[in-house]
């Protein structure tokens, strides 16, 4: 097992954990998916309002790659497809039937899976809709399936606050674990499994199938980052990384032969009902996941996929398909009352500014910012904390002032867009989606 020490980065303590227990939800009145939350992708859809589904049932499908397909996540009726500005579809909403069927796709017993050839494993994945859960770095995109990857990174554990604990998600599936891995290892000659090592995973499980512990604070336990450490090689860069969850996912549809729809999501945040591990299903809405209705105290905010790299969602959406956690935490946007002479012993700090800094009890934090964005001062508290060493105000600026190859020089392809740099500023400045916009205009222009 090789070791690897991230220096930088930010753990943030606040209230609001989700524990450890999990608590299963009874099968919502309807799902969805949302094809605007998967990046770079040009759906083409299969179906219209009106149609019957099975649980597997195309959905849309990839107009770059029409071999990528993406399939119902519930039996039932299409009640409405959402469109929003220039006819982006936003939500393909499905009413679930009491009795949902299920498309069959094909099956392996591990004597089967042995013997497999990568591209029957390939088909098989592609036809069971989820060739999606594979990302390419450095971008993120869905890789090409007739290209063999130098590596695949699976990360067992984020240190992102109030992901899924792998100690809940594994529980019970170890065999799942084991036979995910062998899929991968017909996939790509290399595979990196990565644990953080204050995990939860259980010794025993992590034995034999970990290949590299990570330890340092967020975002250790990135595949990206993990990549920038180990690399030795441009070719390398290409590698494809998949989340340990979805990986269970990969492996189910392999053994089972059915279309996977269980998810496990966290549930989190001072102004969340309870705070613990939620057993649902993809595309679930997110009040059903929250257990509130609309007569809740308005002033709060959810936030899907994590406080770091997670987006604000409307209270009446749903999860999307990468999503595995929701935060619900206060707006703050409430006026405070001689603010700026007050030390501040109740409010999170990475620069010190404030008396916070020497309280080492967790804090309850909202998502207000706290001031007016302003020009960057050079200050270096985003260098403090990048895990890349990409100098991030320097990038910012080559980003902002058009100029491509010098922000590539600086390392934005290597950037693993963790949110941090944007969380640290003081002049708050959005530099996270600042990178972020300039990576991706840099790789549709690539494209054309």
């Amino acid at each position: 097992m090789i070791s690897i020490h991230s220096k930088k980065g930010f753990d943030l303590n606040i209230t609001g954990s989700p524990l450890p227990q999990t608590s299963p939800r009874e099968t919502p009145v309807c799902v969805a998916l949302l094809p605007e939350k998967i990046p770079f992708v040009k759906p083409r859809l299969k179906i219209k309002e009106g149609s019957q589904l099975q649980i597997g049932s195309v959905v849309f499908e990839d107009k770059r790659n029409p071999v990528i397909q993406f399939l119902s996540p519930g039996g039932g009726t299409v009640r409405e497809i959402v469109f929003g500005p220039r006819r982006v579809i936003q939500k393909v909403i499905i009413q679930l039937d009491q009795e949902e069927e299920r498309v069959s796709f094909p099956s392996y017993t591990d004597s089967q899976l042995a013997d497999a050839s990568r591209a029957s494993l390939v088909e098989a994945i592609l036809t069971g809709g989820l060739w999606c859960l594979f990302r390419e770095l450095p971008f993120g995109d869905i890789p090409d399936p007739d290209i063999e990857p130098p590596s695949i990174i699976v990360s067992i554990d984020s240190r992102e606050p109030f992901q899924p604990h792998p100690a809940v998600y594994l529980k019970g599936k170890a065999d799942l674990l084991t036979a995910g891995i062998k899929i991968l290892e017909k996939l790509s000659s290399s595979v990196h499994v990565s644990i953080h090592q204050d995990s939860d995973m259980p010794a025993g499980l992590a034995k034999g199938i970990v290949t590299h512990r990570v330890s340092g604070p967020y975002p250790a336990g990135d595949a990206g980052v993990l990549l920038y450490r180990t690399k030795k090689a441009s070719a390398e860069n290409r590698a494809w990384h998949i989340s340990g969850q979805d990986l269970l996912l990969l492996a189910e549809l392999i053994r089972t032969g059915q279309y996977p729809v269980e998810r496990i999501v966290t549930l989190g945040g001072s102004l969340a009902r309870e705070q613990l591990h939620i057993v649902t299903r993809m595309g679930a809405p997110l009040p059903h996941i929250a257990g509130e209705n609309t007569g809740d105290p308005p002033r709060r905010r959810y936030i899907v996929g994590g406080i770091f790299r997670g987006y604000i969602a409307e209270k009446d959406s749903f999860l999307d398909l990468y999503a595995t956690s929701l935060t619900i935490l206060p707006e703050g946007d409430e006026k405070e009352l001689f603010g700026f002479a007050r030390p501040g012993s109740d409010k999170p700090t990475h620069s010190r500014t404030f008396l916070s800094s020497l309280k080492k009890a967790p804090f309850t934090v909202d998502c207000g910012v706290h001031g007016e964005q302003r020009a960057c001062i050079n200050c270096g508290y985003c260098d403090d904390v990048c895990a890349v060493d990409i100098l991030p105000q320097f990038t910012l600026k080559s980003a902002l002032a058009g100029e491509v190859e010098e922000s590539l020089a600086h390392g934005l392809l290597d950037c693993v867009s963790c949110g941090l740099c944007t969380f640290v500023c003081p002049s708050k400045i959005d530099i996270c989606a600042v990178l972020k916009g300039a990576r991706e205009a840099y790789y549709k222009e690539m494209q054309d």
